[in-house]
């Protein structure tokens, strides 16, 4: 191979990202004919692929600048020494922000039941990373969540519209503020404190990571004055960023310079009677913070993750095809085709995963309140969070892997950015071990292992694959219904059950929609039938493999 050929194989490889990366995934096409059809798909699909051209011309330039050389900015002072405590943006990154909420990811969380065009217009932000906008997406999407369905009419009327408003330049940003720097993920030792100001509060008090620090909106718990200690005594608030042009008692101590979601502002924020409302009444306020706040983040989180893997794969699968060594493609190599499978199969099976748990999420947004759905929902809210962000960082890296030395280089391909962002998104609203506790603490109390393995049982019925399946999720399920009595259980094995268990899940999904050889490789570790490392047939399952995925641009 000479210099002009090796480059003209990179340039065709750059060539293969459509134009129209909607269009061009097959599965998910496949995922979205299971559960949404008629007129609503049909615009559903003329928005996606009109957003996904914005998101290769209008985002993916932009936030590849601004993601490795742009940082935000703390203002604390405007030029006549007010304090203003602004974020400065490049401004590529209000470039980019327009288009994000033009496509209506936002807007569409004023209608219920509309999951899956947000979690689809996300998804395709996502093959950008994490671009700055995903998360201020998310977390504007879970604020006016609360809003429309827990706060008083005045409240609702006085802040969501300015939060549904698809014009970027006019449009409120919403952010949520939890975390305290004592607590981490203990939010039950919040110190912020609330107190009764006539039918308002004033928050005092500091937050400790408050990503969207440049937001209007702030979705803040805070322990009401004189309640009870623990997550039963905090409130949910909305807090305005200013009030009459100037900040309602709100500083922004400093950013946080982070490992990835580098273009996105995060920083650590000090409230001194802040004017604040109620979202809802007080006793409800943990139930509103994690029951829609956190685990709308959760799941727009597992579906960013998917985003990432889907991306990973891309550029892994067309890369291999095209780069050669030894005389030959290096897809050709056995070791090189089984790395291919294995990242197809985690960004396959990731998608899938997403895809069921996004219409838990439309039925309920919807107002479906029957107990299947909403404890299946539980359940699965949490572990696919924690499957997908992991399967994103794994399928990243093992991409970086296929690209040698070059996937290590910032100006080569996006793997380094998808790469830092996926370890950030494996923190994001409870680390793994924080979701697996509330899994086992959920199991205790409430009936949701059932509904759990009924999604998987009904996803595999009637393919291949619905006897293994079923074998291979008896011993999860074995082991979680122990997880309910035996905490020293729970604590050493609760997430190999969880594993085990997502894994099925993501199988059966995958069977259901046509593919198969996909879901027999995922559940080939679980020793279902075969032994991954020892089959003589390994070359024909991953060829299996990498034919149902399809090669991008082919």
């Amino acid at each position: 191979m000479t210099y002009d050929t090796a480059r003209q194989a990179l340039r065709a490889w750059r060539d293969e990202l459509p134009a129209d990366p909607y269009s061009d995934d097959r599965l998910l096409a496949d995922l979205l004919d299971l559960y949404v059809d008629g007129d609503r798909r049909a615009a559903l699909d003329a928005t996606a692929a009109a957003f996904a051209r914005d998101v290769t011309a209008v985002i993916a330039p932009r936030a590849a600048r601004y993601d490795r050389r742009h940082d935000p900015e703390h203002v604390p002072y405007d030029g006549l020494g007010e304090r203003i405590d602004a974020v400065e943006f490049d401004p590529g990154y209000h470039e980019a922000g327009a288009a994000v909420w033009a496509s209506r990811v936002v807007a569409h969380s004023g209608e219920a039941g509309r999951a899956f065009e947000q979690a689809t217009l996300l998804l395709l932000l996502s093959l950008e990373g994490e671009a700055g906008h995903a998360c201020p997406a998310t977390c504007t999407i879970g604020l006016a969540r609360a809003l429309r369905r827990r706060a008083s009419d005045d409240v609702r009327e006085r802040f969501l519209p300015a939060l549904l408003d698809p014009d970027y330049a006019r449009a409120a940003r919403g952010a949520q503020f939890l975390t305290e720097v004592q607590g981490g993920s203990d939010v039950g030792a919040n110190a912020c404190v609330a107190t009764p100001d006539g039918d308002l509060f004033r928050i005092s008090g500091e937050k400790w990571f408050c990503s969207v620090a440049d937001a209007d909106q702030f979705f803040v718990t805070a322990r009401v004055a004189g309640g009870a200690a623990g997550t039963a005594g905090l409130g949910s608030f909305v807090v305005p960023r200013e009030i009459d042009g100037r900040p309602n008692g709100f500083r922004l101590r400093r950013l946080k310079d982070k490992l990835g979601t580098r273009g996105l502002a995060s920083g650590e924020i000090d409230f001194t009677e802040a004017v604040a409302w109620p979202i809802g009444a007080l006793s409800d306020g943990i139930r509103t913070a994690v029951g829609i706040v956190l685990n709308t983040s959760r799941w727009m989180t597992a579906v960013g993750s998917a985003g990432l893997a889907r991306r990973a794969r891309r550029e892994a699968v067309a890369y291999a095809h095209h780069r050669e060594a030894f005389g030959q493609r290096i897809e050709e190599f056995g070791s090189l085709r089984r790395l291919l499978a294995a990242i197809c199969a985690q960004a396959d099976g990731s998608l899938a995963l997403v895809m069921a748990l996004t219409d838990l999420e439309d039925r309920l947004d919807a107002g479906a309140t029957d107990p299947a759905t909403v404890a299946a929902h539980r359940f699965w809210v949490n572990v696919a969070k924690y499957l997908a962000s992991r399967q994103a960082t794994s399928a990243v890296r093992d991409a970086i892997e296929v690209l040698g030395g070059n996937g290590t280089i910032e100006e080569f391909s996006i793997l380094p950015r998808l790469y830092r962002d996926a370890i950030v998104y494996e923190s994001w609203e409870g680390t793994h071990n924080v979701l697996a506790a509330q899994v086992m603490n959920d199991l205790k109390r409430l009936e949701l292992l059932e509904p759990a393995a009924d999604l998987v049982r009904q996803a595999a019925a009637g393919t291949p694959l619905a006897a293994a399946i079923d074998e291979q999720m008896a011993p999860a399920l074995a082991g979680l219904a122990r997880c309910r009595s035996d905490a020293e259980h729970a604590a050493w094995h609760g997430r190999d059950h969880l594993d085990r268990l997502g894994v099925c899940a993501e199988a059966a999904l995958l069977a259901r929609a046509g593919r198969v050889a996909t879901a027999q490789w995922l559940l080939a570790p679980l020793g279902a039938g075969y032994d991954v490392g020892t089959d003589a047939g390994l070359a024909d399952r991953v060829d299996a493999v990498l034919a149902e995925a399809g090669r991008p641009g082919s």
